[in-house]
């Protein structure tokens, strides 16, 4: 397993796009879609997490080693230990919070960076979110170049993030604007008719040139053109990008964790695939 100190430090900006600011801008709220075919052969990527449970064994995922303060000015340090990340033996990933008797807060981030990477296709991850105060778990993108460009040059694709109680989805982008630091975010947030909280579900990302969606299960959330942007942002979404996993903790945006927080908490990964379409 290579491991690896992450470089991406971003300021989150809030994800404040609402359905009225979506709809000027074009993009499609959550609607039902039809569900992907699940043929095997059609992987170009597929992580099941299974085996004895543990650290896991060497193969496409980097660990992000450091934080107190990355991104979203968050409380937790990332590490490698099997206490924050590893396979539970029952066929899952398991990224888990920690706190300790001094109040140092511990988790884990992973990335291919370097090992998968991928232009076109169809990304999706079978995930259990958690639920509680300060909690920022994420399935996202980001930009090959990033070591080269720095953020938000290369792009980033959020396909999940939920703050807090999972009560609503946050999805979107970030691409590079002239004159702006954050670049132009265009994102989407709200509810879905059913719990994400404590329950596997899909997340999944579509990506052919020019054009970017985001969905759960059957719902699409938003659908991102080259027609969203505005004067002086670049797409550069139709290069390669690399895979996240991560549970944030505390930070500007989902506030910070407190006694109510359920340390240790766990995101609990099924399988991660990207496939062809």
């Amino acid at each position: 397993m290579i491991r690896a100190r992450g470089p991406w430090r971003r300021p989150y900006a809030r994800l404040a796009v609402i359905a009225t600011v979506l709809l000027a801008a074009g993009c499609v709220l959550p609607s039902l879609v039809g569900h992907a075919d699940d043929a095997r052969d059609s992987f170009v990527f597929a992580e099941e997490f299974d085996g004895p449970a543990g650290p896991l064994p060497d193969g496409p995922w980097q660990f992000a080693i450091g934080g107190g303060g990355w991104g979203n000015q968050e409380m937790q340090e990332y590490t490698d230990d099997p206490a924050n990340v590893g396979l539970d033996g029952d066929g899952h990933l398991a990224i888990t919070a920690r706190r300790d008797a001094a109040g140092v807060i511990t988790s884990a981030r992973l990335f291919t960076q370097d090992s998968f990477e991928f232009t076109r296709g169809r990304a999706e991850a079978r995930i259990a979110l958690p639920a509680g105060t300060g909690l920022h778990p994420a399935f996202w993108l980001l930009g090959a170049n990033i070591d080269e460009v720095g953020w938000p040059a290369a792009g980033e694709i959020d396909v999940i993030e939920t703050l807090n109680d999972a009560t609503e989805y946050h999805t979107g982008v970030h691409a590079p604007q002239t004159g702006s630091e954050r670049g132009q975010q265009i994102s989407g947030s709200g509810p879905v008719p059913f719990p994400l909280a404590g329950e596997f579900r899909t997340y999944w990302v579509e990506r052919t040139p020019g054009r970017i969606v985001t969905g759960v299960d059957d719902v699409t959330l938003v659908t991102i053109t080259e027609y969203n942007l505005e004067p002086g942002t670049s797409w550069v979404f139709d290069q390669p990008f690399f895979l996240l996993l991560n549970l944030a903790v505390g930070g500007e945006w989902p506030g910070q964790a407190d006694d109510t927080t359920p340390f240790p908490v766990t995101m609990l990964v099924d399988w991660v695939r990207v496939r062809n379409i």
